[in-house]
């Protein structure tokens, strides 16, 4: 998997989602919330958060639950330029981006940058603190 989040400060224990059988889901990966609680991984610009992977979900290994950081400090991939203390939202596939107008009322926010950034950067978020 690229561009996957990586764990720097944990600040409270995962949560379970549901999550389909058949899919495959690496430990870091940005996942995006569906209903009901239901988490997949992250593939596009827009997606709301669910969290981040805590371990390795393998394709059609019976498993229909992942456990997903939704508080910490992470190592993320950036798209375009985000500044220092500005919220971060879902920009693609384990990428983050600046929140954008109307983003941060729909929930989307994945937290703050705690640096700054030009695209493909890689930063560190406090995830979960919007």
């Amino acid at each position: 998997m690229a561009n996957e989040a990586i764990l720097r400060v944990r600040l409270d224990n995962p949560i379970d989602f549901t999550v389909a059988d058949g899919a495959g889901i690496g430990k870091g990966t940005v996942c995006q919330l569906t209903d009901p609680v239901t988490a997949s991984a992250s593939a596009a610009d827009g997606n709301l958060f669910a969290g981040i992977a805590a371990r390795e979900k393998v394709a059609s290994d019976g498993r229909t639950r992942l456990a997903c950081f939704r508080r910490g400090i992470f190592d993320m991939v950036t798209t375009g330029t985000v500044t220092i203390g500005q919220l971060v939202t879902i920009g693609g596939a384990n990428i983050v981006k600046a929140v954008a107008a109307g983003e941060a009322e729909s929930g989307a926010v994945v937290g703050q940058a705690l640096e700054a950034a030009s695209g493909g950067e890689v930063i560190q978020v406090l995830v979960g603190s919007a």
